[in-house]
């Protein structure tokens, strides 16, 4: 199939899921003058994704970031919608923030790619699934590329842009520029498992738990070495409650099927709190008891 030029001046961009990541993304796009179509298969998942920019926008405001009438565009500006179809049309860039599951989002951009139009650039923000193999799923894989986002969305600066075996030059110095205009700072990086953020990471966060799970110290003691002794603004089991157990097993799943190294092996405490739906905040239990505060302050009842 032949294309015609990229279109370098986006102005309406769909993200695909109205969860933690997806909201964020459509809430920075939005703050920054876009045409943002949210969408997801729940409406009541597009409710909460709305209440989570709105209150978003008010502590900005009670920050003096924002003003009143800013809150007002930003939201004025995102359009919800329940079906993929309808969601993704007259878009020059779609981004999935779905669930980190591999067949999910290769039946997403299956989707996709049938119901977008010929010049619109399909990203992922998967943070360790193959571009790759994702970009594999339609009749467009050179203009396929990764779109890793940190969170929280507004606050965080950092975009990994990952190139998939066909993303074409245009396509990256497009979403590079586009990154650098929603005020972000884009790093391009090769498309390898957990690319380069999950692939430090994860190892860390497993190495914790595994830590634990051998009785060297407790989970409050972990933490206060890593960020009094390494000056991490939060311990990494706090950290892996903040980012949801499930999500952590998942990418440390796809770093060892795809390394084949033992040394990503998620450790064994790790699965068991998964399995037994101990999954951090979103749970309001995880290595820390969320159900008083969504600090960090007590730790679970287990590990007392």
């Amino acid at each position: 199939m032949q294309y015609k030029q990229t279109n370098k001046h986006m102005k309406n961009i769909a993200v695909i899921g109205a969860g933690t990541m997806g909201n964020g993304i459509a809430h920075t796009f939005a703050q920054f003058g876009y045409n943002v179509h949210l969408i997801d298969i729940s409406q009541a998942a597009l409710d909460r994704g709305l209440a989570t920019i709105t209150k978003n926008l008010d502590r900005m405001i009670a920050k003096e970031r924002i003003t009143e009438n800013d809150k007002n565009d930003t939201l004025n500006n995102v359009t919800t919608f329940t079906d993929l179809k309808d969601g993704v049309q007259n878009v020059e860039l779609v981004i999935e923030a779905a669930t980190e599951n591999v067949d999910l989002k290769l039946k997403i951009f299956k989707d996709i790619d049938e119901h977008s139009g010929e010049n619109t650039i399909l990203a992922t923000n998967t943070s360790s699934i193959s571009i790759t193999q994702i970009a594999a799923a339609t009749s467009r894989p050179e203009k396929v590329i990764g779109m890793h986002f940190m969170n929280p969305v507004p606050i965080m600066k950092l975009v990994e842009i990952i190139r998939g075996y066909n993303t074409t030059d245009e396509v990256m110095k497009t979403i590079v520029d586009l990154t650098k205009k929603i005020n972000k700072v884009p790093v391009e990086v090769n498309d390898y498992p957990g690319f380069v953020a999950n692939r430090i990471l994860m190892p860390m966060i497993n190495e914790s738990i595994e830590t634990l799970y051998n009785g060297v110290a407790g989970v409050a003691e972990i933490d206060t070495v890593m960020k009094l002794g390494m000056a991490h603004p939060m311990g990494p089991l706090q950290l892996a409650d903040f980012i949801g157990l499930d999500v952590c097993l998942s990418i440390l799943n796809v770093m060892y099927d795809g390394f084949k190294n033992p040394k990503y092996a998620p450790c064994p405490l790790l699965v068991n709190m998964v399995t037994a739906g101990k999954l951090g905040i979103k749970s309001g239990e995880g290595f820390y008891d969320y159900s008083e505060s969504r600090k960090a302050e007590k730790v679970a009842k287990m590990f007392s």
